[in-house]
């Protein structure tokens, strides 16, 4: 930690009107962070990935940064060093639906804020109220990111959860500095963010995709054999994503595309908390095994090349636990449009950049209608990848966050 008094020289890229780019160079005190979740790397969901990559990312820009996280896999370390970020996990005791019990977090948070200057803290989290806490007797800077709501299936034991975890928000966010939000969309409808109206900051997602040479795409292709028009979906197999939407949308696609295949990147099987729902739709994946391939979780580079070997991406969500949705982001990167609900937030990406299709949610007849306009037309719907850039990246999301956390270090 003995570069936390450094100065760091941050790289600004400026946008003018006419697309041309505008190199800046301030200088900021090196920060020393700590970062809370409940779940980190290699758990896969839009949350962990946002995070690793700008915890990485601000490693990467000279600050010190500390995940603290679940143990939430016995088998992994307690402590591990990743990309120049030290991550601590606290030993997991029990679980209740998919949150966890750390009997050790409250000491682990305590002797590891003594040793930071400013948090960032991630909700929804159970804890988060806690370490949020001990920000503030420290007087640091405590960033709340909230990344969705938690809604849990139906059971008296999530509902105790849910009201568990959304008490904890709710303390958290009064005891915040700030609270950034991915867009103003998903800020302006959501109950929670709307109680924090005047700490609420917006900050656009790290959004980032491998850049591969086309042998690899090809690859791909041969790979899984990729011939007809080719549905991509990118998520784990859980509630919220609205599989079945996409699954109910298949025949009318199929009228029209008979050789249309769905390719589904991302963990199918022993989702945490969701073995009812993959039972549910199992009748639905054996009638349309022909046109549905299950991938499994895919390595960054596999995902470069999954995305270019799209024709589009569904995002087919149902509820406001999803508020962005970054695949989206990564396949307009690719050149691939998208079509996702008219979900707060989720619909930004395609409103942002015109590149894609918004159907209404839950709506099978709407996204399958949806979808054949892009299939049919998918010309119209690319924008160049500088266009994409320009608004999302992981590099500006850390500026946005050193700007922020600089400013309340400075304002104290």
């Amino acid at each position: 930690m003995e570069n936390w008094q450094q100065i760091v020289k941050v790289t600004l890229y400026h946008y003018n009107s006419a697309g041309h780019t505008h190199v800046l160079i301030r200088k900021v005190e090196a920060m020393r962070l700590l970062i809370a979740l409940t779940y980190y790397r290699p758990h896969i969901s839009g949350l962990t990935i946002y995070v690793q990559r700008l915890a990485t990312e601000m490693a990467r820009r000279g600050h010190t940064v500390t995940i603290l996280t679940s143990q939430y896999d016995p088998s992994l370390p307690e402590r591990e060093l990743i990309d120049g970020v030290r991550i601590v996990r606290a030993p997991v005791v029990a679980r209740i639906s998919k949150g966890v019990i750390m009997p050790t977090i409250g000491w682990l948070a305590t002797t590891l804020a003594m040793h930071h200057d400013a948090m960032s803290l991630h909700l929804p989290q159970f804890d988060a109220s806690g370490i949020a806490l001990r920000g503030r007797v420290l007087r640091q800077p405590v960033v709340l990111t909230y990344h969705c709501d938690l809604l849990l299936p139906a059971g008296w034991i999530n509902r105790v959860a849910n009201v568990a975890v959304d008490t904890s928000n709710q303390i958290a966010g009064r005891l915040a500095t700030r609270i950034v939000a991915y867009t103003q969309d998903y800020a302006d409808n959501s109950p929670f963010l709307a109680r924090f109206r005047d700490k609420v900051a917006i900050i656009p997602p790290p959004v980032e995709v491998n850049h591969i040479p086309e042998e690899e795409k090809h690859a791909f292709r041969r790979r899984y054999n990729i011939q007809g028009p080719i549905i991509g979906m990118a998520a784990r197999l859980a509630t919220e994503k609205g599989v079945e939407v996409l699954l109910n949308a298949l025949p009318r696609v199929l009228q029209v595309y008979p050789n249309a295949r769905v390719l589904y990147a991302g963990q199918y099987e022993n989702v945490l908390g969701e073995e009812a729902y993959a039972l549910r739709l199992a009748p639905l994946f054996e009638r349309y095994k022909d046109n549905w391939t299950f991938l499994g979780t895919l390595g960054a580079r596999d995902m470069a090349a999954f995305f270019p070997n799209c024709d589009v991406l569904v995002v087919p969500s149902l509820n406001s636990t999803e508020s962005f949705g970054l695949v989206q982001v990564e396949a307009m990167l690719s050149g691939t449009p998208c079509v996702a609900s008219n979900l707060p937030g989720v619909r930004q990406p395609i409103l942002q950049t015109g590149m894609g299709r918004i159907a209404p949610i839950g709506d099978s007849a709407g996204l399958a209608e949806a979808m054949l306009e892009v299939l049919s037309h998918k010309a119209d719907y690319v924008r160049p990848r500088a266009e994409i850039e320009a608004r999302f990246s992981t590099p500006r999301t850390a500026e946005r966050y050193e700007e922020l956390i600089d400013s309340l270090r400075k304002d104290r």
